[in-house]
């Protein structure tokens, strides 16, 4: 992932039971650019548009790991939180999400989300890559002494084993 200068910091997530589609705890919080009404506009000039992709895909995935979502579809998600703040009374245009979602797919953005469903546009949202899962999940096995034990994609992701765990809840899909 391409490193970028943001005083966002990446969060922790909340070890909570959770969905896939709904959020589990409303209470994120948003970067100071979030209440700035032009960063829900894409700009024109070449570096500062970067910029704001680069802050974009940061606060997506920052957004998605606190509510442990897996995948986005922009149509769906255009009206949450996430891309329309409602105090400026601006949202971002769906073509704006798709192209944040499309710059994230790329090499440039880190290859941080990958398209589902081209025609919709529903990604994944890789706030952590399917390596970095795979490797949190070996973790997992080793220090639960899991290991050589057969187990169910359900008991991994919503067994009493795993209630703390941060890929709790994960899409099936995904796991």
């Amino acid at each position: 992932m391409a490193t970028t200068t943001s005083s966002y910091p990446n969060p922790t997530p909340t070890p909570t039971p959770s969905s896939t589609t709904t959020l589990t705890n409303p209470t994120f919080d948003f970067p100071p650019h979030y209440s700035f009404p032009p960063f829900f506009t894409l700009q024109p000039v070449a570096s500062t548009r970067s910029s704001q992709l680069a802050s974009w895909s940061s606060l997506i995935l920052s957004y998605c790991r606190h509510h442990r979502l897996y995948t986005l579809s922009p149509i769906d998600a255009q009206t949450t939180p996430l891309f329309t703040n409602s105090e400026l009374r601006r949202a971002l245009p769906l073509r704006d999400v798709k192209t944040i979602l499309s710059y994230m797919a790329s090499p440039e953005g880190g290859n941080r989300a990958e398209f589902l469903d081209a025609s919709e546009g529903k990604a994944w949202i890789y706030w952590r890559r399917p390596e970095e899962w795979a490797a949190v999940l070996e973790e997992w096995v080793d220090r639960t002494g899991q290991r050589g034990t057969v187990l169910t994609l359900y008991e991994i992701v919503e067994g009493d084993i795993a209630a703390k765990e941060e890929f709790r809840g994960m899409d099936l899909e995904l796991l």
